[in-house]
Parts: C-alpha cells; sequence; structure tokens
C-alpha cells in the first residue's frame, strides 16, 4: 500500500505540497467562512469545481523522473516491486520508456501500471483519497506536475486548464 501523501500524477507531489500545508491546520485554525446554505458565487450563479481529465498531447505525468523537488520511488511505494517496476519504466532521459515524446502518446495506455492511473477508485484504494475529493487533488497534481514539465507559461498548462474548466459538471 502507498503513502496516501504520496499521491498523484505518479511521483508528481511535490515534497511540500498545498495538500500538506492544508491538512497540516487544524480545524480551530481554519477560518470558517459563514454559509447561507448555499455555494453561490452571487447573481444566480453557483460555484462548481473542475472535473479532471486527461488531455491528450501532454504526458507530464510520464516525465517519471522530476528531480529532487518531487518524491522518489523509494518514497512513494512501499513493494519493492513497485519501486522496481517504476524504475525499470524510465529511461535515460528521465522520460517512461513507452512515451513516444514525437506523438506524445503512451505505447501501452491500456496496460499501463496501476500508479499510470488517475481514476476515483484507484486513488481511493491506494492513497485514501475519497471520491468527493477526487477531482480537486488530480487536478491540483496534475497542474504541478505540468508546470514542473513545461513551466507555467505552457501551452500545457493553458490546454490543461481549458479542459477542466470547459468540462465542469453542471
Amino acid at each position: 500500500m502507498s503513502n496516501p501523501m504520496s499521491l498523484c500524477c505518479f511521483n508528481a507531489v511535490p515534497r511540500i505540497t498545498s495538500l500538506s500545508r492544508r491538512t497540516a491546520r487544524t480545524k480551530t485554525e481554519r477560518k470558517e467562512k459563514p454559509t447561507n446554505g448555499s455555494n453561490s458565487l452571487g447573481f444566480g450563479r453557483e460555484r462548481r469545481d473542475p472535473l479532471w481529465q486527461c488531455v491528450q498531447g501532454c504526458g507530464a505525468c510520464c516525465k517519471l523522473d522530476k528531480g529532487p523537488n518531487f518524491l522518489s520511488p523509494e518514497e512513494i511505494f512501499n513493494d519493492p516491486s513497485d519501486v522496481q517496476l517504476y524504475k525499470s519504466l524510465t529511461g535515460r532521459d528521465g522520460w517512461c520508456i513507452h512515451f513516444d515524446k514525437n506523438k506524445r502518446t503512451c505505447s501501452i495506455y491500456s496496460d499501463r501500471p496501476f500508479f499510470c492511473r488517475v481514476e476515483p477508485d484507484i486513488f481511493q484504494t491506494l492513497y485514501g483519497i475519497n471520491k468527493e475529493k477526487f477531482n480537486k487533488e488530480a487536478c491540483s497534481c496534475c497542474r504541478d506536475t505540468i508546470k514542473n514539465v513545461y513551466g507555467t507559461a505552457s501551452k500545457e498548462l493553458d490546454n490543461f486548464d481549458c479542459a477542466i474548466r470547459s468540462n465542469i459538471p453542471s
């Protein structure tokens, strides 16, 4: 079983994450906003969280060796065979050996390992992230990974942000 704080985009979690900063504060330290029972933004609009989705042509999560600011496989996995599998997929340039950098596609997508899957049930089982928090956490982790791999002003980040906003459930 994996460490609950080392989730998302498969070695994509920075050592100091917004999740860990948020959970470090106690409820008494948090300022509770008064609510009137609605989640309204005013003018008849409701707040809607983004809906996570993989964006074709990105592949940021396929950069398996993201550097010292991210967790190592040994910090992510408890099972040595998972560490070995992860390392066996990491090419000399840090990218997954199954990622085609020209086409930006995965050659084993339908058969990819469990740690390459961003799915609510897998997040619940492996990381303890409940389904209600899945979209928020998946979006946050992917944004962090895209920024690290491609930069904060990248077309990949713009594409991801556009995709998750346009796919907001009503």
